[in-house]
């Protein structure tokens, strides 16, 4: 029986990260996850704040990524919008459709740093960073330039099929390959690029 969290807070050091992500990952379906670290490193989990102090995570293919504050959100989209623009240019894609892809991945934190590994505003696991020759996936410019140069090679592997190419960003390209290209029948990878979609449009409407 896969392990469940109730509504009461858990406290976790630091050192048990790896059965926090375990609990997580397995015991959670549609509550929101807060976070929140004290000052001796103990580390909480809730689905009920009871201060400002926790941090959103949002559940991802790749793992359980920090949300940052809505705040945050609205200053780094300003911020980072001139290195979209620039990646978009550079490599003929639709600057609102990479501002949907880092809307969905990332919510606009370049420190993100999912379970799994993948970091940044694209998130980018070492081995896609390695192969787009991104050397700091901290950095917004490379991250977005990495990611992007990524997004753009697998529209062209699927034949300018948007969808296919977002599942693959999402899910890995072989394994859309081994479902006959197709999207996966995986829940998680068939939201992620309904939302994108979705978020796609609103960006190409200036409603976001």
């Amino acid at each position: 029986m896969a392990p469940t969290i109730s509504k009461s807070i858990f406290a976790f050091s630091a050192t048990l990260s790896i059965i926090v992500s375990f609990v997580l990952g397995h015991g959670i379906a549609h509550a929101e996850i807060y976070k929140h670290t004290n000052k001796q490193g103990l580390i909480s989990f809730t689905d009920r704040p009871v201060h400002n102090g926790y941090i959103k995570l949002q559940k991802t293919w790749k793992g359980w990524v920090e949300l940052t504050t809505t705040g945050n959100y609205r200053r780094n989209k300003e911020r980072f919008k001139p290195y979209i623009s620039s990646a978009a240019r550079r490599y003929t894609l639709s600057p609102d459709l990479i501002s949907a892809v880092i809307h969905t991945e990332s919510y606009y934190n370049p420190t993100a740093i999912s379970r799994a590994g993948a970091v940044g505003l694209m998130q980018l696991m070492p081995a896609t960073a390695q192969r787009y020759d991104v050397y700091n996936r901290k950095n917004p410019q490379q991250n977005i330039d990495g990611g992007v140069r990524y997004l753009k090679d697998l529209i062209k592997m699927f034949d300018n099929d948007i969808k296919l190419a977002l599942a693959a960003y999402n899910a890995g390209e072989n394994t859309v390959k081994r479902y006959g290209y197709k999207i996966p029948p995986y829940p998680e990878t068939q939201k992620y690029v309904t939302k994108v979609l979705r978020l796609y449009k609103q960006y190409e409407t200036d409603q976001i």
